[in-house]
Formats: C-alpha cells, structure tokens, sequence
C-alpha cells in the first residue's frame, strides 16, 4: 500500500494530445476536440500528468502523422499521445494508417472499448476506425473528431490507462494484484 501511494506521487507520464484536421491545420475551423481531450486528461483522478500537455495540429498527410507521433515517441520521450481526428471513412481520414505504420505492437482492448462505449450512444460509431498501440514505451491511441465523441471514448478507457502506462514503462507496482483489483471493481 505504502509503494503504491509513493508510486503514484512521483510518477508522472509525459502526454501528447495531436489534432489531425486539415481545416483547423490551415486555419479554416478551431480547433474544439482538441482542446476537450486536454482537459480530460488532465482530469482523470489516476493519470498523473507531468508539466504541461504537449500540443500540435497537422493535416491529413500521413507522412505528417506519423513524423510527429515517431518525434513525440522516440525523441520527446512522451509516455502517451491521443490523436483526435481523421478516423472516418473519407478518402483523408487516415490517422488509423499512419499510426499503424508506426506502432510496434497493436493494443485493440482500447480500440474495442471505445467502439462498444460509442455504440451504446449512436449506431454511427461503427464508422469509426481508431487504433491503439505501442511504439517503444509510448501510448498512441487514436480517438475521433469531434468534442461528444472525445469525451464518451476516453469516459471508455481513462481507468485502463494509467495501468497500461505502468505496465508498458516496467512499473513493478502496475503489475501487482492491488492494482488489477482496483481495475476490476470498475
């Protein structure tokens, strides 16, 4: 219990909150998810957030993508990056591509929760196509567009990932019965 408490006082994860939208890259529409996504995160009792979000917006490009998210990973060192946007069915939603060719292993229990979550509320979110996974020991997971489904998909999985965290970055505490005790009373 003590290292427990000691853990979640000095841990801190690193986050990265990446808009993907070529009207708001170019000026055209403000940016609303984006900033929505930030206060949740720094909202949610379990994720200790170190310093301040990191931001950014890019087009649709996935070369811009998957630069930024390989650039937040491995040279910013940031533990998670949720992206809004660019995971519908348009021929330039392709947030799902980019983060798939950049990811090194796939982490679809957050893609599914986000899915059935989103379903309980609108039969359109089956036109949702998010993935999540890991690049060394960051986070990537993608979420939709907009502010009511930002908030219902991270509602979805906010208690799983502060754990994911710990787990993914060798936290001996993240792995312990406690702590998937606390997960399963959820």
């Amino acid at each position: 219990e003590q290292q427990q408490q000691q853990h979640k006082q000095s841990n801190k994860w690193r986050v990265g909150v990446l808009t993907v939208s070529d009207r708001v890259s170019k000026g055209q529409a403000e940016d609303l998810s984006g900033p929505a996504l930030v206060h949740a995160l720094r909202h949610t009792a379990d994720l200790a957030v170190d310093g301040e979000v990191q931001t950014a917006v890019v087009a649709d490009e996935v070369d811009q993508i998957k630069a930024l998210l390989v650039d937040w990973s491995d040279h910013h060192k940031l533990h998670l990056i949720v992206t809004t946007g660019g995971t519908g069915f348009a021929p330039r939603d392709v947030t799902p591509e980019a983060t798939k060719a950049v990811i090194e292993r796939e982490a679809p229990g957050f893609v599914i929760a986000m899915i059935q979550a989103s379903l309980q509320v609108t039969p359109h979110a089956m036109l949702s196509r998010p993935a999540a996974g890991m690049r060394g020991t960051t986070l990537i997971i993608n979420m939709p567009g907009s502010v009511k489904a930002v908030k219902e998909n991270w509602s979805a999985i906010q208690m799983a990932v502060p754990h994911a965290l710990g787990l993914i970055n060798s936290d001996p505490v993240a792995s312990t019965t406690p702590q998937h005790h606390k997960l399963d009373k959820h």
